[in-house]
């Protein structure tokens, strides 16, 4: 599932490739007709993020909600030489001057109004990547919850934005056990935890990855996976922890793969 930086990102590429201009926008899958119909054609006014959920404010007041889940992406185009015919499960495009997107396989594609994003937002925790984000909101949540640090950081309603990457990585970047309650992390530890996650997702916004190791740690061992960022324990379950050497362990925890060092953070 993408993690908040992604959506982020999304945000901004939409505003800069169709603000202000009026867009064509259709539903080729047909699961999304009437709402593409509601706003066919408007002048598209900026889109913004919180969190996973990404929103294109459009003029009139129409909002477009989406929030991508497992399997939602976009994909661009360019209309320079036509637009080009849809491919797969298109669930929404949208046609600019220059540029357009298509949206397939996404949790959520609705039309919506100031009142029901005012909804959407009330049931979610701040968000990093937002001049606004409120820390201590999350901080009143964590002090005076029993369930665990490593279930309270996937918990949208905590914090917005945050996906298993940055939960585990975070988690060992501070030494956190992931089994310990939230009633017994120092408020200091959380403080600190906050300002590094606001930077680790900043870098997600401005490189499009997820970069949490840093430079003295890396000590050349392979990527989980090609192509992919190396990292402390995400997806290193059996490997040697890069500080202690101690192997690295994982286990399901509220139904995403946990993964930790129990001697790095015992």
């Amino acid at each position: 599932m993408p993690e908040g930086h992604t959506v982020h990102r999304l945000a901004r590429r939409h505003q800069k490739i169709f603000r202000g201009q009026h867009v064509a926008v259709s539903s080729p899958q047909g699961r999304f007709i009437d709402g593409a119909d509601a706003i066919n054609g408007r002048v598209f006014d900026r889109a913004t993020a919180w969190g996973k959920h990404l929103f294109h404010h459009y003029a009139g007041g129409r909002i477009v909600h989406v929030h991508l889940g497992l399997y939602g992406k976009f994909t661009e185009f360019a209309v320079d030489a036509g637009v080009p015919e849809p491919v797969g499960q298109v669930r929404m495009r949208i046609v600019g001057t220059d540029k357009g997107a298509d949206l397939r396989g996404p949790t959520a594609c609705e039309v919506v109004d100031e009142s029901e994003v005012s909804e959407i937002l009330a049931r979610l925790g701040p968000d990093p990547l937002r001049k606004d984000a409120d820390p201590s909101a999350a901080w009143e949540r964590i002090s005076k919850s029993r369930r665990v640090i490593g279930a309270l950081l996937m918990d949208q309603k905590v914090i917005a934005g945050i996906g298993n990457v940055y939960r585990n990585e975070l988690l060992y970047r501070h030494r956190l056990n992931p089994h310990r309650p939230g009633t017994r992390m120092r408020e200091g530890e959380f403080q600190e935890a906050w300002t590094d996650l606001v930077e680790l997702m900043k870098v997600g916004v401005r490189r499009g990855r997820i970069i949490t190791l840093r430079p003295e740690d890396d000590h050349g061992m392979p990527s989980y996976a090609p192509r992919r960022p190396r990292t402390y324990v995400y997806r290193r379950a059996g490997d040697p922890c890069r500080i202690c050497g101690t192997t690295i362990r994982t286990e399901v925890m509220e139904g995403r793969n946990l993964f930790w060092c129990p001697s790095c953070q015992s």
